[in-house]
């Protein structure tokens, strides 16, 4: 069982309760448009290149077997649209300026990651969180996680977006000991506008997993610009006054973290709506 991952980070305090270790998954079937991890939307492999880092030493370009590195007069142009993310450049790169983001990675090697903090997770009551991207995306391997976490008496939580066929929902509402449920727009038209989905299937998915009995905390990002409105907001409080066993509610600040990662990654969005979302978080923050 093996599954495409993009960042393993240890001693996390923000996914969940207690000293965390967070696997995040490639794969999401939101385009939410103030996405801070534009490089797990895409199961595909990333390649990232750090300008400031590169030393002009050349090694790509002779490391590339398609010609997608260049070094001209003293600075390196990276032709992404040859680039097939094989990784061999990154190999060569003395500096770090190049890395390939998302790897394919088994059960056994995630948790042999994990596992080193079980000492901090049962001092601090935390575990192990699933994030991505989107676990339901890849979930045959996510399941598989939550059940060597239970196997190993981890504590596993899921951040979710929400939107998943019912089947898998059910099948993870016996799996994971704690969802952290993102709902990310409570009008339906704008929904579908910021995330690309539609909201029916994430508000479901939410009450299927409340009402058999899940651990789930909702939260709520508020985005500046988007969705921090006073109608948001109360119908917000109506959802969570609708979940009374609820085990919380979280309202998440934006921050620009994915901004600094679209010249990382190459990212040059065809969607005006993504640009303009960026466009009006940074405004507002700055104002």
């Amino acid at each position: 069982m093996t599954g495409r991952v993009f960042d393993i980070q240890r001693f996390c305090v923000h996914d969940g309760p207690g000293i965390r270790t967070t696997v995040f998954l490639k794969g999401c079937p939101m385009r939410c448009v103030w996405c801070h991890n534009p490089e797990g939307i895409s199961s595909a492999p990333a390649l990232s290149f750090v300008e400031s880092a590169c030393i002009g030493c050349g090694e790509c370009a002779r490391a590339c077997p398609r010609g997608a590195h260049r070094v001209e007069s003293g600075g390196h142009v990276l032709d992404r649209a040859a680039c097939a993310a094989c990784g061999t450049c990154a190999a060569a790169c003395p500096a770090g300026a190049l890395e390939l983001v998302g790897r394919d990675r088994s059960v056994d090697d995630v948790m042999s990651a994990v596992l080193r903090d079980k000492a901090f997770y049962e001092s601090s009551g935390g575990g192990l969180t699933l994030s991505g991207g989107e676990p339901a995306f890849q979930p045959e391997f996510s399941l598989a996680l939550c059940a060597a976490a239970r196997e190993n008496g981890i504590h596993c939580a899921v951040e979710t977006c929400g939107f998943a066929p019912e089947k898998v929902m059910r099948r993870f509402a016996a799996a994971a000991d704690l969802f952290l449920f993102d709902v990310k727009e409570t009008d339906p038209v704008l929904h579908r506008e910021f995330t690309g989905v539609p909201l029916e299937r994430v508000l479901e998915n939410l009450r299927l997993l409340h009402d058999l009995g899940a651990a789930v905390r909702l939260r709520l990002p508020i985005v500046p610009g988007r969705n921090d409105r006073p109608t948001h907001h109360r119908n917000a409080a109506r959802l969570a006054r609708s979940l009374p066993r609820l085990r919380g509610v979280d309202t998440i600040p934006y921050h620009p973290l994915g901004l600094g990662k679209l010249a990382r990654f190459g990212l040059n969005w065809s969607d005006a709506n993504r640009v303009t979302g960026y466009s009006i978080c940074l405004d507002r923050r700055r104002s």
